[in-house]
């Protein structure tokens, strides 16, 4: 069968260099986006008088076919078209005759799979957005719960301070608010339509672009035609994007990971998003956190690869472009999942509260509270570092921790010590009272909790 392009060619290629060549495998995911777009592109041509408004019923009633049966899944696409655009014109051409040919009128390939990826990534990064935003949720409601359970804080892994572990849920909650304003900040350069741009110089025919981007919901058009076909900008800022989202969400799976070990057993995962062992039958694997952990690298992956095949590109299209599909549809796929999967983990997940009391107590995390405590009286905070470090060791040497040690070893550290200090020592003491703007302080928690709810209920509104 000859190629809808093939008037210039004298030779066929053998199949399996057409397929070698064809995007339909993947880019399929694309039919009803296409299809939106030449609804939009053959009402415009009608407005502009280029095709008569018999052709253009002809055409709309044609594409609507095409696309209920897409709905069905009763479309067959076919290697020899190539791609997405020459099936759906093949089939449409089938489906009304040789009208259907005039669909191309004043497009090209180029500006029509441009704008297939703009409206595909403007749904995706909506539904993305929302998926975001009950994760958020999910963290808001756990952390409601646990203003006033503690949990050890670390640095590098190591004991440092004692928080609320709605402060540390918390952090990933605001984390996911400036993922949230990454993407919707990416939509002012997503939403603008390259339908129109031709091939890359624009076209002879009197069309209106602005007219067609207005039917699809653009906020307007590229003012260069060669960029409106060669940009992949807006790929690779969700691309970018979504990384990011991974890489916050990778840390938070990290510690989940952690805190559901027998070492720490901070948490236990719901039997739901765990596994077990085809071998050692006590075991329970938070299978669902280590996956998305691992996902994360494939998402980094599929944006240093367009990084890649876009950066010796000369303007305008290259068939190197159409390898900018596959890593986006995966990125989508890993992203939506990722977020709905983590909503439920941490919707679910048990809280050991007794268990994260009693690791506060059995540890070293109050120390800094004993050297602000001596600053407040007038130390140096430098001297009152030292001290409280040999007030460490004299610990360590004894076995105890600093609420055991006796009175008498703090009055000889130093005078002015008093015996409020194991008031003061208390973890519940040592987070409430750090109520600085933003901190672990109770008080300052359930400031934060208004914030996020705020936060929550603006978006819903929008």
């Amino acid at each position: 069968m000859a190629k809808l392009w093939g008037g210039r060619f004298t030779k066929t290629a053998e199949e399996w260099v057409d397929a070698f060549g064809a995007s339909i495998g993947f880019d399929q995911a694309l039919v009803d986006e296409d299809i939106e777009g030449s609804l939009a592109h053959v009402t415009m041509l009608g407005k502009c008088e280029i095709l008569s408004k018999e052709e253009v019923e002809k055409i709309k009633s044609g594409l609507n076919t095409l696309r209920e049966k897409a709905k069905k899944k009763e479309l067959v696409f076919s290697v020899s078209e190539e791609d997405i655009h020459l099936n759906l014109e093949k089939m449409l051409i089938d489906e009304i005759g040789p009208v259907g040919g005039k669909l191309h009128t004043g497009r090209s390939r180029n500006d029509q799979v441009a704008t297939d990826m703009h409206l595909y990534l403007r749904n995706n990064t909506k539904e993305i957005m929302a998926a975001v935003k009950k994760l958020q949720e999910a963290l808001y409601n756990q952390a409601t719960k646990h203003i006033e359970t503690l949990i050890p804080g670390y640095t590098h892994l190591q004991r440092a301070q004692p928080v609320s572990f709605a402060h540390h849920l918390l952090a990933y909650f605001w984390m996911l608010e400036r993922d949230y304003g990454r993407y919707e900040d990416s939509l002012k350069r997503l939403n603008i339509s390259p339908l129109g741009a031709g091939a890359l110089a624009g076209t002879t025919f009197p069309i209106d672009r602005a007219y067609a981007a207005e039917l699809l919901g653009f906020d307007g058009i590229y003012h260069n035609s060669l960029d409106a076909v060669s940009d992949r900008d807006f790929i690779v800022e969700f691309l970018s994007t979504s990384s990011v989202l991974m890489m916050h969400l990778s840390r938070l799976c990290e510690e989940l990971i952690l805190w559901s070990t027998q070492e720490f057993q901070f948490i236990e995962m719901d039997d739901t998003f765990a596994t077990g062992s085809s071998i050692m039958p006590q075991k329970k694997n938070p299978d669902m956190a280590e996956l998305i952990r691992g996902k994360t690298g494939r998402v980094y992956g599929n944006l240093f690869s367009l990084l890649t095949t876009l950066k010796g590109l000369p303007l305008a299209y290259n068939k190197d472009m159409q390898e900018d599909k596959e890593g986006m549809f995966d990125t989508v796929e890993t992203v939506k999942g990722s977020l709905n999967i983590f909503a439920g983990m941490i919707e679910t997940m048990t809280v050991n509260t007794d268990t994260m009391e009693k690791a506060v107590h059995q540890d070293f995390s109050n120390a800094t509270e004993l050297a602000d405590y001596l600053a407040t009286k007038g130390m140096p905070f430098r001297e009152a570092h030292e001290v409280v470090g040999k007030l460490v060791l004299v610990a360590i040497q004894k076995g105890v921790f600093l609420l055991d040690l006796p009175f008498s070893d703090y009055k000889e550290a130093s005078e002015l010590f008093e015996e409020n200090i194991f008031d003061v020592l208390h973890p519940k003491t040592v987070v409430a009272r750090r109520n600085s703007a933003g901190g672990t302080g109770f008080e300052q928690v359930k400031v934060a909790l208004e914030k996020a709810e705020n936060c929550l209920n603006v978006q819903t509104q929008s």
